[in-house]
């Protein structure tokens, strides 16, 4: 049986997505779930079955970004991801690899720096960064693969140029294969620093 179409609820749900992008664009929230629920109450929707998903949720965030601040996106992505490189370079030795927003373009002023590191020692990251005078606390980052599998890993979080960096520490064969992306499930997209030099 194929789904009626309902123009209202069709209507509700953009609301909500644009709604939620806005949250996440000028409050700093990281968490779809969170920004949805938020932009959900705000407007007074409380059929579960409206809510939009996070796909919807970053299109929304594009299209802002392309409409409203093309120009000063494009500065301040560029200038995230020099900072991106900049902590790569310093964490060469464990393979990074830059994921999230600041890889796929949707990052905001309140956007952190997201890499995947590789190393059989967690411990070996920090002494790096102790080596080079960088203050940085040790976290975790609980991150899922399939459904029904979270995997908990070491992190760290410091500062590269103006940036907050979180760093996810994997073993060295975590390099094979990615988490699932919080915006579609689907294994998340890597770059290495070569890569990312040539976004920049």
């Amino acid at each position: 049986m194929t789904r009626r179409p309902n123009p209202r609820a069709d209507l509700l749900r953009q609301a909500v997505a644009e709604e939620a992008a806005r949250i996440m664009r000028e409050q700093g929230v990281d968490d779809f779930l969170l920004a949805k629920r938020k932009a959900a109450e705000r407007l007074g929707v409380t059929d579960a079955s409206i809510l939009p998903r996070n796909t919807e949720i970053e299109a929304a965030l594009v299209a802002h970004q392309r409409l409203f601040a093309a120009d000063r996106h494009e500065a301040d992505l560029a200038a995230m991801r020099r900072s991106a490189l900049e902590a790569m370079r310093l964490m060469s030795d464990f393979q990074p690899r830059l994921v999230g927003p600041v890889l796929t373009g949707t990052a905001s002023a309140h956007s952190e720096i997201n890499l995947h590191l590789f190393t059989e020692s967690p411990e070996a990251v920090s002494i790096r960064l102790e080596e080079r005078g960088v203050p940085h606390e040790v976290l975790e980052r609980r991150l899922r693969y399939e459904r029904d599998r979270v995997v908990t890993y070491p992190a760290l979080r410091f500062v590269a140029g103006r940036q907050t960096v979180d760093a996810v520490v994997f073993p060295l064969d975590g390099i094979r294969q990615a988490p699932s992306s919080p915006v579609d499930g689907k294994p998340m997209r890597r770059a290495s620093a070569a890569e990312v030099e040539a976004l920049l």
